[in-house]
């Protein structure tokens, strides 16, 4: 299980019943900049998250340690150096040899290009809208079935149509 998380192409941490973290893969040291060494011991919301998600990250680690799994949970972290990555992660709960519970593990994704990514494409989108809307020409769209889906303030004025 160790060699396995270890080597995994996604960040993975554990902690124990303190938030204390007590693993931290390879792709989490690459990701965030911290070794393994460095991140071993320190407690893993006040070190390693943004002051305004460490409530929400706070109530998801204390979630699973009730035994309450979290899935697809987003909150920002930052880099050693001061950069952003967005992480989607999903908490399971840590049980011993006796099922008692011991901790809890962490398995991220890193969503920081896919949310640059849409935030981009949403910004485009917005600027073409604005584009079409204050164009000083007639701009009208129609679907496949003719339903007009575009009909900018020129058509309006032109036409009389709104």
């Amino acid at each position: 299980l160790t060699r396995l998380i270890d080597t995994a192409n996604a960040p993975i941490f554990g902690i124990d019943t303190f938030g204390n973290v007590t693993e931290w893969n390879a792709k989490a040291s690459s990701l965030l900049g911290y070794s393994k060494a460095q991140a071993m011991g320190q407690h893993l919301v006040s070190q390693f998250v943004t002051e305004e998600f460490k409530a929400s990250v706070k109530e998801v680690l204390t979630s699973a340690l009730d035994g309450k799994e979290t899935a697809n949970f987003e909150f920002p972290m930052f880099t050693k150096f001061g950069e952003r990555r967005d992480i989607l992660l999903n908490a399971t709960t840590r049980r011993g040899p006796n099922d008692e519970v011991i901790g809890v593990i962490g398995v991220g994704q890193d969503i920081t290009q896919i949310r640059e990514i849409t935030k981009e494409q949403e910004r485009v989108a917005d600027d073409l809208s604005r584009l079409i809307e204050s164009a000083n020409a007639p701009i009208f769209g129609v679907d496949l079935d003719f339903r007009v889906t575009e009909w900018n303030r020129k058509v309006v004025e032109i036409s009389g149509f709104s």
